[in-house]
Formats: structure tokens, C-alpha cells, sequence
């Protein structure tokens, strides 16, 4: 990797500058602030990052820059106009959009309606569960959604049972190149459960395996029967899948069960999903349903019996930023573009992105899990210093997670007054991070950092992407350089 330049403080190139291009923004606030070049090649501080990048050993490419955030003021940068895939930092893009589109108190609604009159505890006519876009609905919640119906009286629905997912596009996953069993790569639906994940558990039973699937919560732990799994004698592969009609089929290799165990399995059929839980704790409360019909329009004449309301968008956005839940991202993007499908809604966001920072960069989803998207340091670092521009985006910031400052080996500075809150993102050999560096009552810089070696992760066969040979290793050291440029900004420029 050739390092790009690293622009100081002290010298000014002015226009002869031959490092980054910081095109002019697009439709940007009038009180938002273009980052400029200022200063020149600082000698010293070339050698040490180059030193740094060549310890790390990371092989691709690695990108960079930070400047003031108030200002704009490029401070350093190295290899910042290239573009890079940005892995999960693409959700502060999003969490930015869906803020200015949905507003910050925007909240996702799950109903329970009825065509027809209850009489009686009879509801002579079809009871629907219409999904809002929730992506954050657990079986806790639609639980007490369950309770609730049951408190207003009704005790037998003598029509149709429908399930309405239809807020945003279904899609039968996230993206096409990850392994079918991989749970941060599940279906999207209006319609949407413990994050479209349903709970597989193998035990031990008389010399057997006994194989489960369940949908559980804290206090609720109700069996499904629309995914299935069966053993294979095999090695490899672990699982395989086949989607059925209505049911997801999985068969898991017997020699890889070792002692008793679970994970998450994403599902497929979100809506179906759902409304089977949402039958069988109904049941529970004595209200029996028919199987369910999946319909993508609400019947007309549909009145609301109770509902569920997620929390308020910031806090779903302060919980995805934090735990990078892929669902999450593409739910809110899709519900604040509006678009028929993923692909458009990516598209509705890049052109916003491009309007709103001036940036240059292509998002292919909302969450960064696919392969389409490309963005260079740069460009991240416009975004996040164009947020402070912003009623709404000034909120970013506080929704991100705390990284704190480290040591040059990593370990965190307990007596640092610096705090650092930023965005990860994290593929097979792509390790990005972008956000703020600040002190109390002090300078604030924004950041960018990006490396990848995306000939490495595009080797990497389908089946083999859940953890790669060498990717483990290869992240430890990204994120030791990270560490390493951030404290080095810390010191040079706070």
C-alpha cells in the first residue's frame, strides 16, 4: 500500500496540494462548513504513519483523514479519495437519513385490526396482524400484544386470520453473498420478529439428538413449526438450506453438534413467522385462529383493535449503532425512502447523501453487509462534519458508541479526558471506523478510517464467509492502527 499524503498545519500548498479532492458541496446548508486543505507535507508525521501501516501488515488499502469538525480544516490524511467499502460505518449515513425523513420521535407501529363487529367475544369477520416496519419486535412484545387483545373480550374469530407485512418490501435476505445460515443476513418483511431469527437448539436425548425450534423471549417461549431441522450424515457443509413454500427446511451435519448447543438461524418467510408465533400465543389466551393468509393490502374497512409501538427512533438508532444490527439499518432506510424495493432505497439515500454532503460515494444498502457499496475516507469524514450542520444530525454523535482513546497497544486510556464516538463496520478483511474525537469544553475533530483488502474477502468462497481463516487476526491489527492514528490526533491536535 503507497501511503497517500498527510497534510499539517504548518506549511501551505494552496492550490499545488496533490492530495485529497474535496469536491464542493451539493445543496448543503448555508452553516455547513467544506472542509478545506491547509497546511502542507509534514515529513515527520509521514514517516510515523507510514510506519504504523507498514507494522500492521494488512495488505489492500487504507484510507484516512481528520479535520476539525468545526472549521472543516483538514488537518492529516492519507489515501482518503479512495474508494473503499464501508462496512457497518454506512448505518451512520443511514441513521442521518432516517432521522431528517422519519424525525427523531418516529416510532414503528404493530396492530392487531378487524373487519367486522365483535359481539360477544365473537368477532364475526377476519382478524389481521398488520406489521408497521418494526424492526425491533420481540416475542415479549407481541406477547403482551396478545394480552392485550385478549383484554378487550374477544374470544373467537369466525373469518379469515390475515398477516399484512406489506409496510415495507419483503426481501428473503439482506444480501445474496453470505452463507444461508448466518443470522445478520435475515429476511425483511413489514412483518418482523426477534430480528427474522427463530432460536435452533440441539440436546443430547437416550443416545440421540432431540432438535428444536422455538421463538423465545424473557418470558415467553413459544414452538415454531414453519422452520424445520433434520440431521445429515455429512462433515461439511454445517447447514444447508431450502426454502419451501410456506417453511424453512434446514438440515445441520450431525458431526459438527459436538456437546448440547443453539444458535439463531435467520427465517425466510418473515410474515408466516410471525403470525405463527403471534396464533400460538393466542392460543394461549384462548382465542384459536385459522392458519394465517400472508396478503400485501390492507382489506378496506380495517379498524384497530390494539397495537404495539416500538421505542422512538433515536433510540432504536442508538441500540443499532451500537450492536450493528443489519435489520434494523435497512428497515428505517426503507421506511424513510419509501421506495418499492432495497436497491431503490439505497439509491434514494446515495442521492440524498450526495445533496446534502457533497459527497461522491455510492451506498448499494442501508446497512453495509452487501457488496455494492464504495466510499472513500474522505467522504465519510464530509458526512460526519455536514451532520453538525443539522438540528438532526447534531444528534448523531450522542447516538454513537463510546470507543474511549487507547494505547499504542490497545488498551484503553483510563486517564484520557479525550473521548472518541464513532461507527465500526467490520467485513471479512474490511475494518473501518469514522466519527468524533473531543474533549470536554474543547476542539472537536472528525474522522475517517478505512482499510480493506478486497481481493482477500472476494477469494473467500460463499460457504466459507462466516469466519474465514486469517480474518480474526487480520481485524485485530486494523483496529490496533485505528487506535493508534486516533491517539496520535488525540495528542497532536486537542
Amino acid at each position: 500500500m503507497v501511503l497517500g499524503q498527510v497534510v499539517g498545519r504548518r506549511f501551505v500548498l494552496g492550490a499545488m496540494l496533490a492530495g485529497v479532492a474535496l469536491p464542493v458541496w451539493a445543496d448543503a446548508p448555508a452553516t455547513s462548513p467544506r472542509p478545506v486543505t491547509r497546511g502542507g507535507l509534514d515529513r515527520g508525521a509521514d514517516s510515523e504513519v507510514a510506519r504504523l501501516i507498514e507494522a500492521a501488515k494488512l495488505g489492500g488499502a487504507v484510507g484516512f483523514c481528520v479535520a476539525d469538525a468545526a472549521t472543516g480544516v483538514m488537518l492529516e490524511s492519507g489515501g482518503a479519495d479512495q474508494p473503499m467499502a464501508p462496512a457497518s460505518v454506512c448505518k451512520a449515513v443511514t441513521s442521518l437519513y432516517a432521522l431528517e425523513k422519519l424525525g427523531p420521535v418516529h416510532r414503528f407501529t404493530t396492530r392487531v385490526m378487524r373487519v367486522g363487529a365483535v359481539v360477544d367475544g365473537r368477532l364475526e369477520g377476519d382478524l389481521i396482524l398488520a406489521g408497521g416496519g418494526d424492526p425491533t419486535l420481540d416475542t415479549d412484545s407481541l406477547g403482551d400484544l396478545v394480552a392485550a387483545l385478549a383484554a378487550t373480550g374477544l374470544r373467537e374469530v369466525t373469518g379469515r386470520f390475515l398477516a399484512y407485512g406489506a409496510a415495507i418490501p419483503e426481501r428473503e435476505r439482506i444480501s445474496a453473498d453470505q452463507p444461508d445460515h448466518v443470522g445478520y443476513n435475515p429476511a425483511i418483511s413489514g412483518l418482523m420478529l426477534n430480528f427474522n431469527r427463530v432460536y435452533f437448539e440441539w440436546k443430547r436425548a437416550n443416545g440421540d439428538w432431540a432438535l428444536g425450534m422455538d421463538a423465545r423471549g424473557e418470558r415467553f417461549v413459544p414452538p415454531v413449526h414453519m422452520a424445520s431441522a433434520r440431521l445429515a450424515k455429512r462433515e461439511v457443509p454445517v447447514f444447508t438450506y431450502e426454502r419451501g413454500e410456506k417453511e424453512d427446511r434446514w438440515t445441520v451435519a450431525q458431526s459438527a453438534l459436538g456437546q448440547d448447543g443453539s444458535r439463531w438461524l435467520p427465517v425466510r418467510h418473515p410474515a408466516i413467522y410471525v403470525a405463527e408465533v403471534f396464533a400460538t400465543l393466542c392460543r394461549a389466551q384462548g382465542i384459536v385462529l385459522k392458519e394465517a393468509e400472508v396478503v400485501t393490502v390492507l382489506p378496506e374497512g380495517a379498524v384497530q383493535m390494539v397495537a404495539h409501538d416500538s421505542a422512538v427512533l433515536t433510540d432504536l438508532l442508538r441500540s443499532m449503532l451500537k450492536f450493528s444490527t443489519n435489520l434494523t439499518a435497512e428497515a428505517v432506510g426503507l421506511a424513510a425512502s419509501g421506495a418499492g424495493t432495497l436497491e431503490g432505497s439505497a439509491a434514494a439515500m446515495t442521492d440524498w447523501a450526495r445533496r446534502r454532503f457533497g459527497i461522491a460515494g455510492r451506498l448499494g444498502d442501508h446497512s453495509g453487509l452487501g457488496p455494492n457499496s464504495r466510499i472513500t475516507a474522505a467522504d465519510m469524514m464530509r458526512v460526519m462534519i455536514g451532520a453538525k450542520a443539522t438540528q438532526t444530525g447534531k444528534l448523531l454523535g450522542g447516538l454513537m458508541r463510546d470507543h474511549g482513546l487507547v494505547d499504542a497497544e490497545g488498551n484503553e486510556r483510563k486517564d484520557s479526558r479525550v473521548r472518541v464516538r464513532a461507527k465500526s463496520g467490520t467485513l471479512n478483511f474490511v475494518s473501518c471506523l469514522s466519527g468524533y474525537i473531543g474533549a470536554p469544553e474543547g476542539r472537536e475533530l472528525a474522522f475517517a478510517i478505512f482499510t480493506g483488502d478486497l481481493p482477500r474477502r472476494d477469494a473467500i468462497p460463499i460457504a466459507e464467509r462466516e469466519t474465514p481463516k486469517g480474518v480474526k487476526s487480520w481485524v485485530r491489527r486494523s483496529r490496533r492502527l485505528q487506535g493508534q492514528l486516533i491517539a496520535r490526533w488525540a495528542d497532536a491536535y486537542l
